[in-house]
């Protein structure tokens, strides 16, 4: 046998009945008759307009780090740079000017080169501090776990 919600019947034909304004009326109406919450909800349903295609539909939501086993499958596939480009030549001028006067232009395939190196770098840094990561139990990278990582490759300060 199904279960079924019972209602009173005094709340079954008060819902169906709307307040006219033009009656005031003593009595409480329906709405003070609920309960604070849905009396919120139904304040909020009639401040925010719906356009007719979205009036009874929800947005979908993705459950919780599926948008992110997307975003890592589709940069996996792409062949593409991640650090923008135009930050990075801004970088690596700064850098020319305060190692060197004398080197003041960079070809288009001189840029890239160190931003291809830069990049590899850091994807690699991010796997090992991942790894220490799951090592530790955990899912969430963590500074510790990037400091881990460049120690065990003898990276940065001397310990």
């Amino acid at each position: 046998m199904a279960r079924i919600k019972h209602v009173p019947a005094a709340r079954r034909t008060a819902r169906k009945k709307a307040p006219t304004a033009a009656a005031p009326s003593t009595s409480a109406t329906p709405q003070q008759t609920q309960s604070p919450g849905r009396r919120e909800r139904s304040r909020e349903q009639q401040r925010e307009p719906q356009s007719p295609g979205t009036q009874g539909k929800k947005k979908r939501r993705n459950r919780p780090g599926t948008v992110a086993l997307r975003e890592i499958r589709r940069y996996q596939k792409s062949v593409d740079l991640l650090i923008p480009a135009a930050p990075f030549l801004r970088l690596v001028r700064e850098t020319t000017r305060q190692l060197s006067f004398e080197v003041s232009r960079w070809t288009a395939e001189a840029v890239v080169a160190p931003q291809e190196a830069a990049e590899d770098y850091l994807v690699t840094m991010f796997e090992d501090g991942m790894l220490c990561a799951i090592h530790a139990k955990r899912v969430t990278l963590m500074k510790k776990d990037i400091e881990l990582a460049r120690r065990l490759r003898g990276i940065g300060r001397p310990w």
